[in-house]
């Protein structure tokens, strides 16, 4: 498979800094490829001169009024390109330009998905390391393969395959993690190449409390989504192994069955219907 045209879509929120120069080295880095593109910028709401810059750059901008979210912003991006294949980057300069003509020379080995797997001495924060190494596990339980950097904001894929998922993919900021597993457990071919990353440039990134509570969300959602029986069973199963134990001491010693022992019995049958009720839902919701 040769890839002749290309959609680049960039999403950004008050990334007046950077996105010019990252529009731009996008820009000059398709004109040295016999690739016919466009490069569409999402304005997120943003409140300096994203826009103004993006433009200047060359870049075509679409904008949100308000401030929507990443995912939002990449669904916009999606939706309007006009080419087959779609490759996103980062606004904040973090990525190298020239890593998307990697990603493309990776799609033609018939690769559904190519993700930018970025070095884990990429991450310049250490506090933001368990979570992304948890969830990085957590993926693997759930879909039976180990994604590479799993959220990583630079992948190329075709927009027919993303579109079906739109329904369950959020408008915040676990839309690149939802995408993968999603494709990784309808039996795409995902493949990823390994990329060094910049520091960013403009507006500082940081990391709070809030951050942590949103990757514990995103874990249950994406549990709910897609695999939700390896949540419930494991729990369904310890319960009602604890119960067991407890039952068969006290016979032992009192030759009686405590009610507590057959609650948590009974919890544990409980959790077990919830969780293929749920595996049923979300089969359903899933499509399939």
């Amino acid at each position: 498979m040769q890839l002749k045209q290309i959609s680049i879509i960039i999403p950004a929120y008050n990334e007046a800094e950077s996105i010019g120069g990252v529009a731009d080295g996008v820009r000059r880095v398709l004109q040295s490829q016999s690739i016919q593109y466009e490069i569409l910028v999402v304005d997120d709401g943003s409140n300096d001169e994203t826009a103004r810059h993006a433009s200047e750059a060359g870049a075509s901008v679409l904008t949100h009024h308000i401030n929507r979210g990443y995912g939002a912003s990449l669904k916009t991006g999606i939706r309007k390109a006009r080419y087959e294949w779609i490759a996103l980057i980062d606004a904040d300069g973090q990525h190298d330009p020239a890593d998307i003509i990697r990603l493309i020379e990776s799609a033609a080995q018939g690769f559904d998905l190519v993700i930018g797997a970025r070095d884990r001495s990429a991450f310049q924060y250490a506090s933001r390391m368990p979570g992304k190494n948890f969830l990085q596990w957590f993926a693997h339980f759930l879909v039976g393969a180990k994604p590479d950097d799993v959220n990583s904001g630079l992948r190329l894929f075709r927009k027919a395959d993303v579109l079906p998922y739109f329904p369950i993919l959020p408008n915040k900021f676990s839309f690149s993690t939802t995408m993968t597993l999603a494709m990784m457990k309808d039996a795409y071919e995902v493949g990823s190449i390994p990329i060094q990353t910049r520091s960013r440039q403009g507006r500082r990134s940081t990391v709070s409390l809030k951050d942590g509570l949103r990757t514990i969300m995103l874990i249950v959602r994406i549990a709910m989504l897609f695999n939700p029986l390896k949540v419930f069973l494991p729990i369904s199963g310890l319960l009602f192994f604890v119960g067991v134990v407890y039952a068969a001491i006290e016979l032992l010693h009192k030759f009686n069955i405590p009610s507590g022992a057959e609650m948590l019995m009974i919890a544990a049958v409980t959790i077990a219907c919830f969780g293929v009720l749920a595996d049923q839902l979300a089969s359903i919701r899933r499509g399939g």
